[in-house]
């Protein structure tokens, strides 16, 4: 592993500069703290803000940076308005990382950078993912990736490096909560993240709350479901989720699953 590590920083330290899509997460959180340790202030962070990013997100990102000293740029996204995000079609992912990618791109040129990474790794090339399109069509460098980094190997380098959110749980764009032809609205978002934010605050960890026409469908992390196995918890949920504009509430007994 640290010779993957070795590589990496190889890779980063050849680069004149460099501006990281930096969406607050471990494997992008391990990537700018690589990159400011070997190029300083040579680095910056480029972070989108849309309605489909959790602002949960965006403000641990605002603080990683902060801590790390870093530079960030916050570019304001509008994936509503990007042709096909709305209909939700298995295409969405990739028109809408095109859109986020392009404008990335254009701030970090502005800045007088051209080279720009994000936080790809080997174990992406598993999952299905459309934006893995935009990433390539961009010309998107992915050194964690390059250097073959697993995500189990990039956590445990985040926690070598002492990175507080080196157990931080997956997260992923709001929109990913609901089912392919389940057309997304401004509405709808704001529904899913309020319900998370509430799910969060009773100290879950990770979670999804997948939207079905007016149902939510709760996932918690497997070592997490017991927790939701209390009458006072779950009537608090329910009525919440209620009052957020669910219909009905249920609990997936399977768990949380990527991609569910």
């Amino acid at each position: 592993m640290f010779n993957k590590l070795a590589m990496l920083k190889n890779q980063i330290g050849g680069l004149p500069a460099l501006a990281v899509a930096y969406s607050g997460g471990v494997d992008s959180s391990l990537l700018l703290k690589v990159a400011y340790d070997c190029l300083g202030n040579r680095v910056v962070a480029i972070t989108a803000a849309g309605i489909n990013h959790s602002n949960r997100e965006i403000e641990d990102s605002k603080d990683f940076c902060s801590n790390l000293g870093v530079r960030q740029f916050i570019i304001q996204t509008e994936p509503l308005e990007i042709p096909g995000f709305c209909e939700n079609s298995p295409e969405r992912c990739y028109l809408c990382k095109k859109d986020l990618l392009t404008r990335i791109k254009e701030r970090a040129l502005e800045l007088g950078i051209e080279a720009v990474a994000d936080g790809s790794n080997k174990d992406d090339l598993d999952d299905f993912r459309p934006g893995r399109k935009a990433v390539e069509e961009q010309g998107i460098l992915r050194p964690l990736l390059d250097a073959a980094l697993t995500k189990e190997e990039i956590r445990q380098l985040a926690k070598d490096l002492q990175l507080a959110c080196w157990d931080k749980p997956a997260a992923a764009c709001l929109a990913s909560r609901f089912p392919f032809g389940e057309t997304i609205n401004a509405e709808k978002l704001m529904m899913v993240e309020q319900a998370e934010n509430y799910l969060a605050e009773l100290g879950f960890r990770q979670l999804r709350v997948r939207m079905h026409g007016n149902l939510a469908r709760i996932e918690l992390g497997v070592d997490e479901r017991n927790k939701i196995a209390d009458y006072e918890i779950m009537d608090k949920i329910y009525e919440r989720l209620k009052e957020l504009g669910f219909t009905y509430v249920t609990f997936d007994l399977g768990g949380y699953k990527c991609g569910g």
